[in-house]
């Protein structure tokens, strides 16, 4: 190329153009030149080299070159070649005096470091792309780890340009470096928070993308659809996006619903109020009309002799209401939400099966169920819990029990029109 230089500043000084003039004319031709041979170099590697390799990429049964061209860290590789060319010829055409060649080094040694930290990080997309199509890592926040790695690429190519650009040694500005902790904790304290909150998340395996997190602090209900360095994302059940730090996972509490959705079943926990002034010992004419139900047929033969052994055994006084043991509505009712249950195709009898008396409240007495559904799709799950409490409410009637209900306008209005019986 020098030779070229040289060849150019001769004939044009042999036309009788100053040599000045020529070597200017000559160096510009040069520039030219290099900036040319720089294009085609990138045209080719671009056009020829990577339609070659995309070609190959096509017939390969591997995911890593896909991950790699979709990440596009070949298309990122062709860009080294400009700098490769300027490398080669820049000094033939510019390097007259020693501030030049400096200056066009430095040009270059700064553009090969931003070109190749963009490569790394395309490198970095492509392994996240794998690594997040992988079984055992599916879901896993692993993208904060990713951005930490860039962010620590970052910090050196700023540490690498600056040292080309004032001369000075890398390891000359990390000795100074000591002195800006203090700013440079503050500047990226979020991200240094975010990246220690990544990795605590990720060891304890607490949360991962597609999870459904509760964090009431953050109005926050729904399925996590992105953890990154600094927050995590989530997708609320109506469609709003809620946007919480990664530290704040660590530092406060939330409900993560994953244990629910491995496990067999979705819990049901909730309670009839029965009026307790519906409450009393059973009759033989309703024990006759239960023995017509086939969910009481077995309970009932069961519990009638127990109680006709306990009785007799003791000698009790029937003829008196309060001695020995009897049948009362409450009790068979709930032994027919039992056998209901039981009987439920959508309830998993593997995992825990109460029907339960909880302490009377002024509301009346709390029959709680507390049952998982073997369905936990959201919907499917309601309609199943509905349908349970829906005959329990209609049924609750064949035993002489009485749903507790605070009075309403209507019961006030209807008390107000009932007949006193004085007509007087």
């Amino acid at each position: 190329m020098e030779s070229l230089i040289t060849w150019i500043r001769e004939l044009l000084n042999s036309y009788g153009i100053p040599l000045a003039d020529a070597a200017l004319m000559s160096t510009l031709s040069g520039i030219l030149l290099v900036l040319f041979l720089a294009w085609l170099g990138n045209f080719i590697a671009k056009r020829i080299i990577l339609g070659a390799v995309y070609q190959v990429v096509k017939f390969t049964k591997s995911d890593w070159d896909d991950a790699f061209v979709e990440s596009r860290v070949f298309t990122r590789l062709s860009h080294l070649v400009p700098a490769m060319v300027i490398n080669a010829f820049g000094d033939d055409v510019l390097g007259t005096t020693p501030e030049v060649l400096a200056g066009v080094n430095s040009a270059v040694n700064i553009y090969l470091v931003f070109i190749l930290v963009s490569v790394f990080f395309a490198i970095l997309d492509a392994v996240q792309l794998i690594s997040e199509k992988g079984k055992n890592s599916a879901g896993m926040p692993i993208k904060g780890f990713f951005q930490a790695l860039k962010l620590v690429a970052t910090i050196v190519g700023l540490i690498l340009v600056l040292a080309t650009i004032l001369n000075k040694s890398p390891i000359y500005l990390l000795s100074g470096l000591g002195a800006l902790t203090a700013v440079l904790l503050l500047v990226f304290r979020d991200a240094i928070l975010g990246f220690v909150a990544g990795i605590m998340i990720s060891v304890n395996n607490m949360v991962r993308v597609g999870d459904w997190i509760e964090m009431p602090k953050a109005e926050a209900d729904g399925d996590v659809i992105d953890v990154s360095l600094t927050t995590v994302k989530v997708q609320n059940w109506d469609k709003t996006i809620t946007t919480i730090p990664t530290y704040n996972l660590i530092s406060d509490s939330f409900k993560n619903w994953r244990g629910m959705k491995e496990s067999g079943g979705r819990r049901i926990k909730r309670s009839l109020f029965i009026d307790v002034q519906s409450i009393r010992f059973a009759d033989e004419k309703l024990i006759e009309r239960w023995g017509q139900i086939d969910l009481l047929k077995e309970y009932l033969g069961t519990k009638r002799k127990e109680i006709e052994t306990a009785n007799t055994e003791r000698g009790t006084d029937l003829t008196i209401l309060g001695n020995g043991r009897r049948i009362t509505n409450a009790g068979t009712f709930r032994a027919y939400c039992v056998a209901y249950l039981k009987a439920h195709p959508k309830i998993n009898k593997d995992m825990t099966f109460l029907v339960r008396q909880l302490a009377p409240t002024a509301q009346g007495l709390p029959l709680e169920i507390y049952v998982f559904s073997n369905d936990k799709v959201w919907a499917n799950y309601e309609a199943i819990q509905a349908d349970i409490f829906d005959h329990m409410m209609s049924v609750i009637g064949e035993f002489d029990l009485r749903i507790f209900q605070e009075p309403s306008g209507r019961d006030f209005q209807i008390g107000l029109n009932r007949p006193t019986g004085n007509t007087e």
